[in-house]
This record gives C-alpha cells, sequence and structure tokens, in this order.
C-alpha cells in the first residue's frame, strides 16, 4: 500500500511541475487612460487593453501555436 500511495504522491507532483504561471495583461483606466501590467484585474475602473504577455512589464508578447 505504501508503494502504490508513494507512486500516487510523485504523478501528482509531476503534473503540478508542468503548470505555467498566469499570463500578465495590459489595462487601461478609464478614468484617465493610464496603464498598467497585471496578471489580475485591477478593478472595476479599469479595462483590458492587450496581452497576453510573458513578462510583467508586458513586453513579451505570448504567440499562440
Amino acid at each position: 500500500m505504501k508503494p502504490l500511495a508513494f507512486l500516487l504522491a510523485l504523478g501528482l507532483a509531476s503534473q503540478a511541475a508542468l503548470g505555467a504561471p498566469a499570463p500578465y495583461f495590459q489595462w487601461r483606466s478609464k478614468l484617465n487612460g493610464a496603464l498598467a501590467c497585471s496578471q489580475t484585474p485591477l478593478g472595476p475602473g479599469w479595462e483590458k487593453f492587450a496581452g497576453p504577455y510573458r513578462d510583467a512589464r508586458c513586453e513579451k508578447l505570448i504567440v499562440a501555436k
């Protein structure tokens, strides 16, 4: 039983290791048009402007395969 539990835990851990980070998006303020880069929505005063990007500076676009 212990080897089975170990193999199951190892299998689950290996799947988690393949996960990728969330993409970044450029957000534009509805108030003054300011731009910000974030992985999550900044609130109701912001709209998604561009993306997805690979980096936190919103410089490297993710190219679809």
